[in-house]
């Protein structure tokens, strides 16, 4: 089970406290977001939750820091997810640079297409970096197979054509395209995201897959608690563990 996080949300301060939180609720890797002004793959929860970041002034060096905090304590593996906009921008040798030596095990970019992905490849290979791939519903044969070629972490099958944070319409139509994935890809874990918001999504639609991530469940999740000043910071990050354990385990999961 894989867990998103944007940085700098709902606080700066808040994050890395977040991070050991998620860890300890069970979490087999966590994905950490870098805020962007135009995530596309993103729905309503992820990009208010980049907004609210970016106001907090969060930059891209403020996620290898709070990243090497984490690393420090956790073997829990830890990628970095974002957008190629900001990496080519910081220059993608210093980006997979700085990320390594901030303990990160690799990058998920989903407006990065595989065949368009030399340079980063490259990079990341010299700095010990994985790489994980997106595919889709109406992605062909051909390409899950490429992509999970080029991948070295996991293939990452959105469950819908949609945008993260969506209802999925059909989880049949769903178990379908990943029954077909999973019969593609060979190199790889294949683990489904996009939708994901109970044990029992998760369970449905990882039938077919070695795994779920989830994020925009997470995120509302904790936006609720931040937003109520009536719970204390403890309670707030034993909410966040249970709801983890309850994600990966059931409703009735707790963390003590």
């Amino acid at each position: 089970m894989g867990i998103f996080l944007t940085n700098g949300f709902p606080t700066k301060e808040a994050t890395l406290p977040l991070l050991q939180a998620i860890d300890q609720g069970g979490a087999d890797f966590i994905e950490l977001g870098m805020p962007f002004s135009d995530p596309l793959a993103e729905g309503l929860p992820i990009q208010h939750s980049s907004e609210i970041a970016l106001r907090n002034g969060i930059s891209m060096k403020d996620a290898f820091s709070v990243s090497a905090a984490f690393k420090k304590q956790s073997d829990t593996p830890l990628l970095l997810m974002g957008y190629i906009n900001p990496v080519y921008r910081y220059g993608i040798s210093n980006f997979c640079r700085d990320a390594h030596s901030s303990g990160v095990n690799g990058l998920i970019l989903p407006d990065l297409p595989p065949e368009e992905s030399e340079m980063i490849r490259e990079a990341a290979y010299k700095h010990n970096l994985d790489l994980v791939f997106l595919i889709a519903p109406n992605t062909p044969d051909d390409r899950i197979r490429e992509t999970d070629e080029l991948a070295t972490a996991f293939v990452y099958a959105v469950s819908m054509t949609g945008l993260t944070g969506t209802t999925i319409n059909s989880k049949d139509a769903a178990s379908e395209y990943l029954e077909r994935a999973q019969n593609i890809v060979q190199d790889n874990p294949l683990l489904v995201g996009f939708g994901i918001k109970s044990y029992e999504d998760a369970m449905k639609l990882s039938r077919y897959t070695d795994g779920f991530i989830v994020g925009s469940a997470v995120i509302k999740a904790i936006e609720a608690l931040w937003n109520d000043e009536q719970i204390s910071l403890d309670n707030k990050l034993q909410s966040v563990r249970n709801l983890i354990a309850s994600l990966k385990y059931g409703e009735q999961a707790s963390v003590a």
